[in-house]
């Protein structure tokens, strides 16, 4: 058990940076992380993507709070926006667990290897947005947080992968969308939790120490240290070229993706 927390803990420290440096919630390493090590436990095949993903989100409600106090402290957080699309946030957020819950492990394994693939294509190409472009109105932003809820759910992250790429495409500076999106995230992982918890309670197939679809030493060891190393994070990103540092993170998910489509076979 010792280990497995020294295992865990190390993931929530690059978690932590992640989370802070690039507005991403940590998701998109802590699935991958979090199956592998699932699969040398003997976790029941059958549940241990909706495992991976339950825990991830709540382990994303730490990360999430240290990484927009953070930014909130250097005033990059756009509060207005995220008044705007928290509703929608929660509402697709826990369709999505409900969703995930019914799919089986290869198809939700598919499903994050795509969108692994779409988030490297979206940092290496970084496209520039129309300088008109703008975001919605309040009933668009509901529906844009209901999207973004829905996929984030699906593929256990806080969002940032989808929310940053999008407020930037709307000309949200970069810096603020990235703050934004780590306060967006604590309502999607809120969110999330509750659906995986909920969705998982009375399952047979789940391993000891486990809540829902929750696996709490994983939980604990992320989070502990995650939240130790989030502020860094965001101190980083206003001091590091946060485009090549996306570029080198582009190439990490092509690899990570990529071995993960070999495992369905």
């Amino acid at each position: 058990m010792l280990s497995s927390f020294l295992i865990y803990g190390c993931v929530g420290a690059f978690v932590g940076l992640l989370a802070g440096l690039l507005g991403v919630g940590g998701g998109l390493v802590i699935v991958p992380i979090l199956v592998f090590s699932f699969n040398l436990q003997g976790v029941s095949s059958e549940i241990i993507m909706h495992l991976a993903l339950g825990t991830s989100l709540a382990s994303i409600i730490f990360t999430s709070i240290s990484s927009f106090m953070a930014h909130h402290r250097r005033g990059a957080v756009h509060w207005n926006i995220v008044r705007r699309i928290v509703l929608g946030i929660l509402t697709g957020t826990f369709l999505g667990s409900c969703f995930a819950s019914l799919l089986s492990t290869n198809i939700l394994k598919g499903f994050f290897v795509f969108f692994l693939y779409f988030v490297a294509y979206q940092f290496l190409t970084n496209k520039k947005p129309k300088p008109s472009r703008e975001l919605p109105g309040t009933a668009g932003m509901f529906g844009v947080g209901n999207i973004i809820g829905f996929i984030s759910s699906l593929v256990g992250i806080g969002g940032g992968a989808v929310s940053v790429p999008y407020m930037v495409w709307c000309n949200v500076p970069v810096h603020r969308a990235i703050g934004t999106s780590a306060a967006i995230g604590l309502p999607i992982a809120i969110s999330g939790t509750v659906g995986f918890l909920f969705n998982g309670w009375e399952n047979e197939l789940l391993p000891q120490y486990s809540m829902g679809f929750i696996y709490l030493p994983a939980l604990v060891g992320i989070a502990a240290v995650s939240i130790l190393t989030a502020p860094l994070g965001a101190k980083l990103a206003h001091s590091l070229p946060v485009g090549k540092l996306k570029k080198i993170f582009a190439l990490l998910l092509i690899v990570v993706g990529t071995r993960m489509l070999i495992s369905i076979f």
